[in-house]
């Protein structure tokens, strides 16, 4: 495998980097002084410049006005994002709309996806379940009345879905148009249901996570949906998912890699006994160990993101180098931030210092989307299922 990237890819990443300049991780309150959420919605001064610079279609092909780009270059762009904890639903709406637009019936495909990747709609993604730790599709029900219903197939003729169930910690719950929801039917068969938020049948309640920001509880409650609105292809939210949880990877890898930056820049100015503290064998050691944790986050979070792209086969499904992609993250993030406060010392806990803004976010992306133990879990399971060799 190669994982030199397009000459296309690299000019997505250079064109976020440009984007997030002047973006300061520091630009709301902090969530560790604030009671509630630390802001009412996203930074839509930021998405407007994302869609100004054609980054909100990038999964999106050339006929509708997308860059035709692919899972490896969403993640470049996302680890941007997350180096100065980019406040926009760019992973979710970008996993949305290339969701809609690989597997939506005609209808669906002829209206969302467009205008998400213009920045005229938001989409997000109920993908956490009932608790966050439970399968999300199981979560909520979908019954379809109307005359049929063709399986595995996005055309139907008429009719509608009901949904009930609860679906926890939606991100941008209250600024998103439309919310992407998976269901289950009573033949076993998962569904994508695209759901207004303003819509009879739907409630949401305020929830707010570690990293301060405003978050949804999703309560359906016998919401009818119509046919056309509902995607019923096979596959269509495994791959959803798969996007979603490879995009989580590529934000804690960005994350990680400003926190050991910030850890090295106050290492080699902070001293004692004359000397940096850089210069300590303690100091080097650890910083070393992180180093070697984010690099091995880079190598996992390519592996997941090729296979999804390529749709490349290999010894275990693409789901396995998710999952061991995730693991990392989740694992690596969370050890990244924590070396970082203790190098830090009492300024790792300074509100007025970010480095507690990126532990708080490193906590909420470590046990996004299910946190190691899960993955690792399903890991297990694939290779009791998958002989190899």
């Amino acid at each position: 495998m190669d994982f030199t990237f397009t000459e296309e890819q690299q000019a997505a990443a250079e064109a976020a980097r440009g984007v997030f300049a002047g973006v300061a991780p520091d630009a709301v309150p902090s969530p560790a002084v604030t009671r509630g959420a630390v802001a009412e919605g996203f930074d839509r001064a930021l998405w407007d410049r994302l869609a100004a610079a054609d980054l909100l279609g990038l999964l999106l092909d050339e006929e509708s006005g997308g860059a035709g780009l692919d899972a490896v270059a969403l993640c470049l762009v996302l680890r941007e994002s997350a180096k100065v904890l980019a406040r926009v639903p760019l992973l979710e709406n970008s996993a949305a709309l290339a969701t809609l637009q690989a597997y939506g019936g005609p209808e669906l495909r002829s209206s969302l996806p467009a205008r998400a990747g213009r920045g005229e709609l938001v989409l997000t993604v109920a993908a956490n379940g009932l608790t966050g730790h439970d399968p999300a599709e199981l979560a909520v029900t979908a019954r379809h009345h109307g005359r049929n219903a063709q399986d595995g197939q996005n055309a139907q003729d008429g009719g509608h879905w009901v949904l009930d169930g609860v679906q926890t910690m939606v991100p941008w719950a209250f600024d998103a148009d439309h919310l992407v929801v998976p269901a289950h039917t009573g033949e076993g068969r998962s569904v994508l249901a695209v759901v207004p938020r303003a819509h009879e049948g739907v409630v949401l309640a305020e929830q707010v996570s570690t990293s301060g920001e405003r978050l949804g509880e999703l309560r359906l409650e016998s919401a009818r949906i119509a046919a056309r609105d509902v995607v019923t292809a096979d596959g269509a939210w495994e791959w959803l998912r798969a996007l979603l949880t490879t995009g989580t990877c590529a934000q804690a890898l960005g994350l990680g890699e400003r926190v050991l930056a910030m850890t090295g820049d106050y290492a080699g100015k902070r001293e004692q006994f004359g000397h940096p503290i850089a210069s300590f064998q303690a100091v080097a050691v650890q910083a070393a160990d992180r180093y070697i944790d984010l690099r091995a986050m880079e190598v996992t979070l390519w592996q997941a993101a090729w296979r999804i792209a390529s749709g490349a086969p290999g010894a275990l499904p693409a789901s396995a180098d998710i999952a061991v992609a995730k693991i990392w993250a989740s694992e690596g993030v969370r050890r990244v931030v924590q070396t970082a406060q203790h190098l830090h010392g009492g300024f790792g806990a300074d509100v007025d210092y970010p480095l507690h803004r990126y532990h708080a976010w490193a906590k909420h992306l470590e046990l996004s989307l299910g946190p190691a133990a899960a993955h690792e879990e399903a890991l297990g399971d694939l290779l009791a299922a998958h002989a190899l060799g």
